[in-house]
């Protein structure tokens, strides 16, 4: 009976030895997914600042680009020079010059507007 008892207690602390090594095998198992969790939510987070990023760069080159191409077309930035600080201010004490540059510019434009209407007219057909 000695025996018996023996290998009942062997078991018993086999069991035992076997549960912690299962406790200890889903506890290794948790920092493992908690690790697994960790990082793919953390390439997700990196993934979200880069394309962000790279988002706002993208929409800064657009902007600088039709800045650009504002100024090509003559243009100019009222904005962009009151931050620089060249913007003449316009006020009326700016005088007849200023009101002459811009009556020469209107005059300018319409007549290259009725230009436009007469070449537009002679490929009317006529009929």
């Amino acid at each position: 009976m000695a025996e018996r008892d023996r290998t009942d207690l062997s078991r018993t602390s086999g069991d035992a030895t076997f549960r912690d090594a299962e406790v200890r095998c889903s506890q290794g198992s948790a920092v493992l997914a908690s690790a697994v969790a960790g990082a793919v939510l953390g390439a997700a987070g990196l993934g979200w600042w880069l394309l962000s990023v790279a988002e706002r760069r993208r929409l800064a080159a657009r902007q600088e680009r039709s800045l650009r191409l504002s100024r090509l077309q003559g243009g100019a930035d009222p904005l962009d020079d009151a931050l620089r600080g060249t913007a003449v201010p316009v006020t009326p004490e700016a005088g007849p010059a200023g009101e002459k540059d811009l009556h020469d510019k209107v005059h300018e434009l319409n007549q290259a507007i009725e230009a436009v209407r007469r070449q537009l007219e002679q490929l009317q057909p006529q009929g």
